[in-house]
């Protein structure tokens, strides 16, 4: 496990603020979650932006004592030395679970206190670099997704055009169209790239939509490839990914784990093709594979009919806006999911083939940056694990 974010916190009421008085944390506490995903740890350090934060019961505090780093204890805990312990303790199926009891027969490795703080300095420093690139990732999906909203969905390059040329705007983008002309925007599209837009727009019913786009379907542009796994014929070390490894609002898969793990039946994908979990699609997971694997039949394997337009495919699928729609099109009461079917018919516009050219190209550059990032940090976490049992048997010293 390579641990949870705080930045994923949600608000709560007062009433359930009370309710949770006991799991309000200190500063330098580590979590650990003991239902569902067991294992994930988070540290509570100066980094977290929030105060006042309380867990829920599927979670426990490690409250480290005067004679424990606190560093060191958090990266023991994420460390394969710990987790392999708490694999062994689990129980339930349908519902893995870390009995509180055994948390206390769980042992730890606690060398002298001087020795903890070179450690935590050691491997400290290989995770600041595995969480410096996460951040990146964070950037270059945001940056992304911010050019996919300019592009296909609020039409700025077209509306600029269309005040350009001194052309009508739509009603419906009035009100944008006023706050482009008064706020000059600080990062102009580079010449080559505006002029693939057009100066006006033609109506349609989704509305105003720029001239010379269709209106169309995902299952136009996108395939749902089904290609099923024979686990008899498969390396057991390979890439296997489930909904637990899937993080949420984040197209960056950087966990997975191995195909000699699972036992039913799983669906092959490849490099590049886009992973969308269709069980309670709410919990938005989606993201694009960085390696060839295996994955969960609750996630739908998707890829572009041209490649040409995989950046707009894994932008809408990835968006708020089709995560609203799969939910509301699931069946399902306790489990909902949705289904190929009924994405393929969720309505957008389609654009010329040089703006879905130019959009792929740029997009693609992200991806390449997010899949240098992830084997990078995945490097990174393989010597850091590697590193603390020789750190602590003194095969090396820290």
């Amino acid at each position: 496990m390579e641990g949870f974010n705080f930045s994923d916190c949600v608000f709560i009421s007062g009433e359930k603020d009370q309710s949770l008085r006991k799991g309000k944390l200190n500063r330098y506490d580590i979590v650990l979650t003991t239902r569902g995903t067991v294992g994930n740890v988070a540290f509570y350090d100066e980094s977290v932006p929030y105060d006042n934060i309380r867990i829920n019961s599927g979670m426990v505090i490690f409250r480290p004592s005067e004679k424990i780093e606190p560093r060191y204890l958090y990266l023991f805990l994420k460390s394969d030395l710990f987790q392999h312990q708490v694999k062994s303790h689990l129980t339930g199926s349908a519902q893995p679970q870390l009995p509180i009891r055994d948390i206390n027969i769980l042992r730890f490795t606690l060398p002298p206190l001087s020795e903890q703080k070179r450690i935590a300095e050691i491997l400290g420093s290989l995770d600041d670099k595995i969480e410096l690139n996460r951040k990146q990732n964070e950037t270059l999906e945001a940056m992304a997704r911010a050019v996919f909203q300019s592009w296909f969905v609020d039409f700025d390059p077209v509306i600029d055009n269309a005040l350009a040329a001194g052309r009508p705007i739509p009603d419906e983008l009035a009100e944008r169209a006023a706050r482009r002309k008064h706020h000059k925007t600080k990062h102009p599209l580079p010449q080559a790239i505006q002029s693939l837009f057009p100066d006006r727009f033609d109506p349609s019913p989704l509305g105003p939509i720029p001239k010379g786009w269709k209106v169309g379907k995902l299952g136009d542009i996108s395939l749902n490839i089904r290609k099923p796994a024979r686990l008899d014929t498969i390396d057991p070390e390979s890439v296997y990914i489930g909904l637990e490894h899937m993080p949420q609002k984040c197209i960056a898969l950087s966990e997975w784990g191995k195909a000699g793990e699972v036992a039913s039946n799983k669906f092959e994908f490849k490099e590049g093709q886009i992973l969308f979990g269709k069980l309670r699609p709410y919990f938005h997971k989606v993201g694009v594979a960085v390696t060839d694997g295996i994955c969960s039949t609750d996630i739908l394997v998707v890829e572009p009919k041209a490649e040409k337009w995989f950046g707009v495919i894994l932008s809408y699928l990835s968006s708020d806006a089709l995560i609203e729609y799969a939910t509301s099109h699931s069946s399902g009461t306790r489990m909902p999911r949705t289904n190929w079917h009924d994405l393929a018919k969720y309505p957008i516009a389609i654009a010329t083939d040089e703006i879905s050219r130019h959009f792929k190209a740029m997009f693609a550059d992200y991806v390449n940056m997010l899949k240098t990032n992830i084997n990078e940090s995945n490097t990174l976490t393989h010597l850091r694990d590697s590193l603390l049992p020789k750190l602590l048997t003194g095969e090396i010293e820290a």
